[in-house]
This record gives C-alpha cells, sequence and structure tokens, in this order.
C-alpha cells in the first residue's frame, strides 16, 4: 500500500520541485503565446497560489506573532539566513542575508524565473494571510541585491505605544 498522506517536503525542495516542472511549461508558452502574455500568466497563478496559501496558514490564527512560525520554515534546512532588527506586536524587520532558493534556480539555469516563482509570492502570500499586515521589500538577493529587506507591519498596531 502506498502511504494516503503526503509526506511534507522542505519548502526549499518543494520549490525546486515546482521549478523543474514549470519552467519546460512556461519555455513552451512562451514560445506559443509570447514572452510577456507567458509570464503574465504565470505571474497570476504564482500569486493566486500565495495568497491561498496565506489563507491556509492563516486557519491558526492571523496575528504577526503567528505569522513568524510561517517565517521559521522558511528557514529549514538553512535555506534562508537571516539577521532580525527587529521583533515586536507591531512589527517583524529582517535582512536575509544567505538565499538558497536564489542559488537554487542559478544551478538550475532559471534565474530568470527566480523571482517570478519564489519572490514574487511574498506580498500575495501576507496579503492572503491577514491583508492589516503590510510588507515592504525593495530589494532582493534573487535580483542581484546583497540582501533582501523585508518590513512587516501591523498597520492597525503601528503607532500605537504597546
Amino acid at each position: 500500500m502506498f502511504p494516503t498522506t503526503p509526506i511534507p517536503l522542505p519548502l526549499l525542495q518543494q520549490r525546486e520541485v515546482e521549478a523543474k516542472v514549470i519552467a519546460p511549461i512556461y519555455r513552451a508558452f512562451a514560445v506559443e503565446v509570447g514572452e510577456d502574455r507567458a509570464r503574465k500568466i504565470l505571474t497570476d497563478v504564482i500569486l493566486d497560489l500565495a495568497r491561498q496559501a496565506g489563507r491556509v496558514s492563516a486557519e491558526t490564527g492571523r496575528t504577526l506573532s503567528q505569522f513568524k512560525h510561517i517565517v521559521h520554515k522558511w528557514t529549514e534546512g538553512k535555506a534562508l539566513e537571516l539577521t532580525v532588527l527587529r521583533d515586536d506586536e507591531a512589527a517583524l524587520e529582517f535582512n536575509v542575508t544567505c538565499c538558497q532558493f536564489a542559488e537554487m534556480y542559478h544551478r538550475l539555469g532559471l534565474a530568470d524565473l527566480g523571482p517570478l516563482l519564489s519572490c514574487n509570492r511574498d506580498a500575495a502570500m501576507i496579503e492572503g494571510f491577514n491583508s492589516e499586515i503590510g510588507l515592504t521589500r525593495t530589494q532582493t538577493i534573487m535580483e542581484g541585491a546583497s540582501h533582501c529587506d523585508f518590513r512587516y507591519r501591523d498597520v492597525k498596531r503601528e503607532g500605537t505605544n504597546d
């Protein structure tokens, strides 16, 4: 008998499997419908999946404190190395200083798709999780920066003196 429950994969491994399947399909669509149209379709699908993942993650709670558990999963197996700058009820701010996701996409020859398949998910994911938590990020390792700057803010708590 085969197991009926899926075996959870670390996120980095999951993204690699996805990339190996999506990339050839995406490239074939780009030939048929053009690069811009294929990129738009793939972007829309990835963003929708990210919002859905956010909603599923929110089933156990929608606070910034609960979101920190999700961020912790992103770091499994040292997939991301973080420098935490602020961690309280109103904000979670950190820099990603090492990104195995970026390295994996480069190794697979998919550096052009990496931002679309991974980085672009972040804002949509938090939107699905809780639209009252905002994300500001101005740069990513995937796109050539020295680090990714994640700044999550609970907009309801911002400006309070908790």
